[in-house]
């Protein structure tokens, strides 16, 4: 039979793997801004395209409700 871990060897290989998955996630974090990048320099804008990305990740009726909403400030403010 295989002995539990220890409290104290179960708290460090808790640490150690969110430690890994942190390496991991600033990796991944350089890559979408190298792409970013690269796609602002053959002439996109990153920032649109960003708001893109949120977008969507939205579900549809709460992207046409924050679009209504928007149009409501919108023209309540003079921007049409």
């Amino acid at each position: 039979m295989s002995e539990p871990i220890a409290a104290d060897d179960q708290l460090r290989l808790f640490i150690e793997r969110i430690e890994r998955l942190e390496e991991e996630r600033k990796g991944v974090a350089d890559d979408i801004r190298e792409t970013y990048n690269e796609a602002k320099a053959q002439g996109y804008d990153a920032r649109i395209m960003r708001q893109i990305v949120r977008l969507r990740k939205m579900e549809p009726h709460d992207r046409q409700e924050m679009e209504a909403i928007l149009d409501t400030y919108k023209a309540a403010l003079g921007l049409g």
